[in-house]
């Protein structure tokens, strides 16, 4: 991957397109999906129809399904048991709807592996804890508990893209995964042309996502702007996500003792710091979250 790449975000002129579309090509980067473009063009309407919406997402029976199945999550904590894509669309709001879909469809443009399942579930699970994490009562930053969801769904996405692109990648991951010294990426870089943050990046910009939660996937990994309060270098809010999936996911691994890593040993007291909590809370916090994890039908 080229430097240009990497410098996406800061380039004003046209080239960005163009970039865009050969590192899609490049890296194996899925596509925006057909039905994604569909659903943001009517989302943009004055007046969208939801019975149009309806029908688009239901043509597609495993995305209805997974839908419905998102709006009934103990996440959102609804009373009323969600049955139709037309009652999730209510419940759900339009925005986070596409959100929800977007990421049903990242997860089926993959091949069925036990280990790309094992991520996919993980990453739904980091994605609920994070909404719930933003909308704590005692959180020091303010950050919507739909975008912490959906940071929490595509922040590492670029590595199922990595996976399926290079067969050498599953065991780059691994030593990122235990390196105690050097940072992800640099470990990815040391054997790749890219990295996964990325990677995920691209992709978020390719399929529509905000640009705070595209700019927060690229920087994941970088913890050093989690103690720089300069809003000119980065917002404030692409700040908070980082910091709120990075303590989902250690609460997940605490939990679940999956998908261990060394990033809370390098990123934990800055992520407190941040969020506003301290150790005795973090105790406190792994048993109100356990609810969060439960399985949903």
């Amino acid at each position: 991957m080229s430097n240009d790449i990497k410098s996406l975000d800061s380039d004003p002129s046209g080239r960005v397109q163009g970039l865009l579309e050969s590192a899609l090509n490049e890296t194996g980067i899925p596509s925006r999906p057909a039905i994604l473009d569909r659903v943001h063009v009517e989302m943009e309407k004055a007046e969208p129809d939801l019975n149009l919406l309806a029908r688009i997402i239901s043509a597609d029976v495993a995305l209805a399904g997974g839908l419905i199945s998102i709006a009934n999550s103990p996440y959102f904590g609804f009373h009323a048991r969600v049955r139709s894509v037309n009652e999730a669309l209510m419940i759900l709001g339009l925005d986070v709807a596409c959100r929800a879909i977007a990421g049903l469809i990242l997860r089926k443009l993959f091949p069925v592996t036990l280990a790309l399942e094992r991520f996919w579930d993980a990453s739904a699970s980091i994605a609920r804890l994070s909404g719930w994490l933003a909308q704590h009562p005692d959180i020091s930053v303010r950050v919507h508990a739909n975008d912490a969801y959906t940071f929490g769904l595509f922040r590492d996405a670029g590595i199922a893209v990595l996976l399926n692109r290079f067969p050498y990648y599953s065991d780059v991951l691994n030593k990122a995964n235990e390196e105690k010294e050097l940072g992800f990426t640099e470990v990815e870089e040391i054997q790749c042309p890219t990295n996964h943050a990325v990677i995920g990046s691209l992709l978020a910009q390719s399929w529509w996502l905000p640009e705070e939660i595209s700019t927060a996937i690229r920087l994941h990994h970088d913890y050093a702007i989690l103690s720089k309060n300069d809003s000119s270098l980065v917002h404030p809010a692409t700040r908070g996500l980082i910091a709120i999936a990075q303590f989902a996911e250690h609460i997940f691994q605490h939990h679940t003792g999956l998908s261990k890593t060394q990033e809370w040993q390098k990123s934990g007291e800055l992520c407190l710091e941040l969020l506003g909590f301290d150790e005795v809370q973090l105790q406190g916090l792994y048993e109100e979250s356990a609810p969060v994890l439960a399985k949903f039908e």
